[in-house]
């Protein structure tokens, strides 16, 4: 029997994150189980079930050696060692081997295309800023035709923005920077740009991002969350989407969704766990 693959997420008390968290780990456990690999998922805070209980879970279930995995798109932070390391005093016998995070691999790559790809194609329905409830976000509704709105755009006159998290970690954010790079040299070419933006902590943030794009003379502006689930983090993206679009109504401004749970995304997941377990001795 293989050793058991435990996902590791920062952890958030947004529901929609936890669920789609959960939905992943479930399809992982689907396609781990012909092999024999049991699959776990703990978050390091704010939600459940808690790293702590799950690795507790699975050495009562006899397993001693585990591949952990953080389910990150960036460089892992302190946070997640120290996390294991705790782990492994609480549990002497524990032996564990850690997967590298997701990206940038090629397949997440080709993923953000898909979804630049999806919400470039809705681009003929208009696609306009909407306060849902008390949380503003961006939703496809349907607005009034206007000439402005059916104006033919080129992909050269529009631009993209991929957000990433933020981080106090610089070489964290170079490495959405990076991203960004391959996937305008890769998948966006015919874009006239790909800015790099950030939902909190470093700038730019979404809203400088958008404006690099409005004096770089772009006519449309495509956001593309750097993220892997939705959840609050997306809907902050959203929000201060719309609050630019707000006082910039004549930039067209789109929103793409998350990279989300996914066959593919599945599929770096499983080589991560299988390289992992190729370094054990």
């Amino acid at each position: 029997m293989k050793p058991p693959l435990l996902l590791i997420g920062q952890g958030s008390q947004d529901d929609a994150y936890a669920a789609e968290f959960g939905r992943f780990v479930h399809r992982l456990r689907c396609r781990l189980d012909q092999t024999g690999a049991d699959v776990s998922g703990g978050y390091l805070e704010r939600a459940t079930p808690r790293l702590s209980d799950s690795v507790a879970s699975l050495v009562a279930r006899g397993h001693h050696r585990l591949v952990a995995l953080p389910l990150s798109l960036s460089r892992v932070s302190e946070e997640f060692p120290a996390a294991m390391a705790l782990e492994q005093q609480r549990h002497p016998t524990l032996m564990y081997d850690y997967g590298r995070p997701l990206g940038p691999d090629p397949r997440v790559l080709s993923l953000l295309a898909e979804r630049l790809n999806e919400a470039a194609a809705e681009l003929s329905r208009p696609r306009a800023l909407e306060l849902v409830g008390a949380r503003p976000r961006l939703r496809s509704v349907d607005a009034p035709p206007s000439d402005d709105f059916h104006a033919h755009v080129e992909p050269g006159e529009t631009a993209v923005v991929l957000v990433g998290e933020g981080s106090t970690d610089a070489t964290a954010n170079a490495e959405v920077h990076r991203v960004s790079r391959l996937f305008w040299e890769t998948y966006a070419y015919d874009y006239m740009t790909v800015e790099t933006a950030f939902v909190s902590v470093t700038p730019p943030g979404v809203p400088g991002g958008l404006e690099r794009c409005r004096r770089l003379g772009a006519k449309r502006v495509i956001v593309v969350p750097y993220l892997l689930f939705a959840g609050g983090m997306l809907e902050r993206v959203w929000a201060q989407a719309l609050a630019y679009g707000a006082g910039h109504p004549d930039l067209d401004i789109r929103c793409a969704e998350v990279i989300g749970d996914c066959e593919t995304l599945a599929d770096v997941v499983i080589d991560r766990y299988e390289e992992a377990l190729q370094l054990v001795p």
